[in-house]
């Protein structure tokens, strides 16, 4: 069983991909009816917001001992932390998602792992040395994943399947798309900030759902008061088809996953661990889109796939070297620590040995 846990936090990364890829395919047909992005975000957390609540409540009503509080620390790194990696985030993906495309969102999305490894460096959560192989293995792979997501976008080449496009109605390349890709950019900046900020939101409230909660509710509001700033004509709240309304509903539980599952991958991985995982939407967005949407299938995009699953795999073996060494200190540090307390213990092992046996044993 302590195999397959050792598993169990990139599983859950491939399953949020997944999530990821419907997310992008669904918001992106409801945009092209005429819904308003900003108002798409506000229903997206809403959604969210509802649904983590009660599962919230319930766990710590629950768990007695598990009574974390938020305190001011706590509320003010989860309030920057929802302006800036939930709200600025998520309005400049979809913004961008609507000017640009499908595929060149998920392309460009995959800046995340360069963003996040750089910013973890900066704060020093990450460490590089050229003489380590791992760190090379690190960058190397980081550089493999991001150049196979970007010419799965845009390196076509020799068509392998003879299949028609579908979505004829998206908008054309050149329309918007400098200012579509500078959104996306935006995003993964946003994003990234997100991702280094659950270390300290995890040491600082342990409780991965109520600060999820909260972190939902926050962004709500937030998103609400830039929507009416934005757009204050009533109308565009409304929704007039079943399409945006599933869309706000996949989204807004999507959503309520995610945050959950990052923190809690982050928690155990680091935050260059969750962020590698980011060009397998790609290539899953590209399955499916050729398969069921009868998307265009390239050569091109065959080896950028190739190139992002074998850039993650080489990132997850330095990150696996890391995790080695890590469980190498703690163990020596902990015998450290015990050894002045059994030199201790001997010289008084005779009296407590001598009091443990008057005492009566407990049930």
């Amino acid at each position: 069983m302590e195999g397959f846990d050792g598993y169990k936090p990139a599983m859950a990364m491939v399953g949020l991909q997944c999530i990821y890829t419907g997310l992008a395919l669904f918001t992106r047909a409801a945009l092209l009816q005429g819904m308003s992005p900003r108002v798409f975000v506000v229903y997206r957390q809403g959604v969210a917001t509802l649904i983590m609540a009660p599962i919230a409540c319930f766990t710590r009503w629950r768990n007695p001992y598990n009574k974390t509080s938020l305190g001011l620390k706590s509320f003010c790194l989860i309030f920057i932390t929802s302006l800036i990696g939930v709200t600025g985030n998520q309005n400049a993906y979809f913004e961008g998602l609507y000017l640009s495309s499908s595929t060149i969102t998920t392309a460009m999305t995959n800046l995340l792992p360069v963003m996040t490894f750089v910013m973890a460096t900066i704060v020093g959560m990450e460490k590089v040395n050229f003489q380590s192989l791992r760190s090379v293995a690190k960058i190397i792979g980081t550089i493999f994943s991001v150049g196979g997501a970007i010419c799965m976008a845009l390196v076509k080449g020799p068509k392998l399947l003879n299949t028609i496009l579908v979505l004829a109605s998206s908008i054309s390349d050149d329309e918007n798309l400098e200012l579509g890709c500078a959104f996306l950019f935006i995003s993964c900046l946003c994003w990234s900030f997100w991702i280094i900020m659950q270390v300290p939101i995890s040491a600082s409230c342990p409780d991965h759902l109520y600060s999820t909660l909260w972190m939902c509710l926050l962004t709500t509001i937030q998103s609400s008061i830039y929507t009416f700033m934005v757009e204050p004509d009533l109308k565009v709240w409304s929704l007039h088809s079943y399409l945006e309304l599933g869309s706000c509903l996949y989204a807004g539980i999507g959503t309520a996953i995610s945050f959950f599952v990052q923190a809690w991958c982050i928690q155990l991985r680091g935050p260059v661990f969750v962020a590698m995982f980011s060009p397998l939407c790609t290539v899953i967005t590209a399955i499916i889109a050729s398969l069921f949407l009868h998307e265009k299938l390239y050569v091109g995009s065959l080896v950028g796939a190739l190139a992002v699953i074998i850039g993650l795999y080489i990132v997850l073996w330095g990150k696996a070297k890391d995790l080695e060494e890590i469980r190498e200190e703690t163990l020596n540090n902990d015998i450290q620590k015990l050894e002045p307390k059994s030199l201790l213990n001997n010289t008084t092992s005779y009296s407590t040995d001598l009091e443990q046996s008057l005492l009566p044993p407990h049930k």
